[in-house]
This record gives structure tokens, sequence and C-alpha cells, in this order.
């Protein structure tokens, strides 16, 4: 195995993701926006995708971290009824055509997950200016 890359993202534990389970939603910057992404555990393997449905780009989750259908079996926009292979990301059925869904790369180590940035994938970077810093509005300008 490739030694880990620097800019590795800590996601969560590794037992967080459970077989099948519930996914770990997480916010991104996707080409320099805000946008949601989320990670679940399928055939031992974690998986990450942008939380943007192929046919119309919006969130899939029918509750927060809920992406499996009632079989477990695939990920389903809870929208438009789209169905995408876990594994892979790619549209099985419904509206989504021969889309996919756009995978996060991750990684398993010494008991958490990580996912790692791309060009178009950033995490989210927040100032350490704010309320409570003791800065005034004046002062900030």
């Amino acid at each position: 195995m490739a030694e880990p890359c620097t800019d590795a993202q800590a996601l969560c534990a590794s037992g967080e993701l459970l077989e099948r389970g519930q996914g770990i939603v997480f916010d991104v910057m996707l080409w320099r926006a805000p946008a949601r992404a989320f990670a679940l555990r399928f055939e031992g393997k974690v998986v990450a995708y942008m939380n943007r449905c192929a046919h119309v780009p919006s969130e899939m989750d029918w509750q927060v971290g809920q992406f499996l259908d009632m079989d477990k079996r695939w990920i389903l926009c809870s929208v438009h009824g789209a169905a995408y292979e876990p594994a892979d990301g790619q549209c099985v059925g419904g509206p989504c055509g021969r889309g996919r869904l756009m995978p996060i790369p991750t990684e398993e180590r010494e008991g958490m997950v990580y996912w790692y940035p791309s060009r178009d994938i950033q995490p989210v970077v927040f100032d350490d200016v704010g309320p409570g810093d003791g800065a005034t509005p004046e002062s900030r300008s």
C-alpha cells in the first residue's frame, strides 16, 4: 500500500459506518461552493460520493444519512427514485440514465476513515475570525 497522502481529511471512526447502515454526511466545497457529501459501508468497503443525484443535482437522502433502499441494495435518490450501485456509483435504474455519482476517494486505517480532496472537491475552511474574537466589524475592514 502506498504511503497515505498528507491531505487526508479525518471523517469518522471506522466503527461509525456499519455494513449497509446509515451514512455519514459531511460538508465540502464543490467547485468552490458549499455542498454535501456522504460516506457509507457497502460489502465491507467504505465508499463516498457527493450527495447530488446525477439526474437533478439535489441531495438524495430521504432522512439525514439514509441513502439505501428498503432492501439495502441500492443508493436511492429520494427525489425522483434514481438508483445507483453503491460500489461504483453507476446508475442502475430510474431517471439518471447513464450517469453516476461523483466519487470521493476514501481510506480506512488505524480505526479511522479518511477522505481525500481533489481539484473539484475541497474541505470547508472556516475563518478563525468571528463573534467572540474581540474584533469589531469596524476593526476588520
